[in-house]
């Protein structure tokens, strides 16, 4: 029977919406402690361990984080993609009335933190270029915190909150493959082109053998890795040309959607929060919190997130362009917005980007798990105390 009851307690676990968020704050947790105890440095020579395959024409050894960064966090953006993709055709993007609240609101969400971290840093040569990190919101651990309200919160916000990110994620997405791109390599890049437009050729045959999209897909991330794009932006493409379409019958999309949400809530990004919030404390970085910085990083998500997705919410609502969910007030908005300041993920995918100093880093890594708990804390309790108070 105890055996029993524990298996259905773990299976409960796995199905929760909020239990993804719970596994990544425990890794996050378990990362922190492992950078400031003896076995830091042993981590550290492991994920710096090169791992891979290596001849005089093909490059594909590299350090174990390289691979967790841009191989799994591929992985994570083609589910992204899947999800963008499907919401655009059959969900709440799929019309202009639906996907003008989200869309504002995440645009807004997304200019704000950037004003508030160039305001700070617009001036310095070796920090201006993270303008991107207080953009992103994590969607994992926001609706993970908004699902923990239950029926406290209308069911109209979760749907808003969960359309909002992925329009951020869209964003955050561009955002990647324009401004964090190295030097282009056209060649590479022509390849994946080719590549890409097979992909779609297979679509429009009605091909719905997924081995028909992922094996190339495989060959893509390859080329984009050595083209100086960012490769994680292969996943993406990949999602692009897979076919689905708008009644209940599951798709090539959908079936590949479901095979890995699992997979990417409950492993990759776990590991990806393992490897890379690995902070050593030291105290000169409460001194850097108030350095510009961290200053950016922490205004924009905390105060840049919540402002520009309020006021781009009421600005949609007030022109009639879009209407707030049922039963959702404007508090509600609010305490959304503040969910919104919860970067972690992708913020700290930018930063690494940004950034190629240890020191600003881990500054920034440090600045946005401040900000994230926060804005988590502070989201959390404001829409609790309005129900209390409804």
């Amino acid at each position: 029977m105890a055996k029993l009851i524990n298996i259905k307690i773990f299976a409960h676990f796995f199905q929760s919406s909020s239990s993804g968020g719970v596994l990544l704050l425990a890794c996050v947790i378990v990362s922190l402690l492992i950078a400031n105890t003896s076995f830091g440095t042993t981590f550290n020579d492991f994920l710096s361990y090169p791992l891979g395959y290596e001849t005089t024409s093909i490059q594909l050894k590299y350090p174990v984080l390289l691979w967790i960064n841009d191989g799994l966090m591929a992985v994570f953006f083609l589910l992204v993609g899947l999800e963008i993709k499907r919401e655009v055709i059959e969900g709440e993007l799929s019309s202009i009335r639906q996907a003008a609240l989200p869309v504002l609101a995440a645009i807004g969400g997304v200019l704000v933190p950037a004003v508030i971290y160039f305001i700070f840093n617009g001036q310095s040569t070796e920090t201006a270029k993270g303008w991107g990190i207080p953009m992103a919101t994590d969607i994992a651990f926001a609706l993970g915190i908004l699902s923990l309200l239950g029926n406290k919160v209308p069911s109209g916000l979760k749907i808003f909150l969960a359309a909002l990110a992925i329009v951020d994620d869209l964003i955050a997405i561009l955002v990647i493959a324009i401004f964090y791109s190295s030097e282009i390599h056209f060649l590479y890049l022509g390849y994946a082109g080719a590549i890409f437009l097979l992909l779609i050729i297979f679509n429009r045959l009605g091909i719905k053998n997924l081995f028909f999209y992922l094996l190339p897909g495989a060959f893509m991330w390859y080329f984009i890795h050595h083209s100086g794009i960012h490769a994680t932006i292969a996943g993406v493409l990949v999602a692009v040309t897979l076919p689905t379409n708008e009644d209940d019958t599951d798709s090539p999309l959908e079936k590949l959607e479901h095979a890995l949400t699992r997979p990417v809530n409950f492993i990759i990004m776990p590991i990806f929060a393992l490897a890379n919030t690995n902070i050593a404390f030291e105290t000169t970085m409460l001194q850097g919190l108030t350095g510009n910085l961290s200053l950016g990083i922490i205004l924009g998500l905390f105060l840049g997130k919540p402002i520009g997705i309020f006021l781009m919410s009421w600005f949609s609502v007030k022109i009639k362009a879009a209407d707030l969910p049922n039963e959702t007030k404007w508090t509600h908005v609010l305490g959304l917005g503040l969910l919104g300041g919860i970067g972690f993920t992708m913020s700290i995918f930018i930063a690494l980007l940004s950034f190629q100093q240890q020191t600003y880093q881990n500054e920034a890594k440090f600045a946005i798990l401040i900000a994230s708990i926060i804005s988590g804390v502070s989201g959390f309790l404001l829409l609790k105390l309005y129900n209390k108070k409804q």
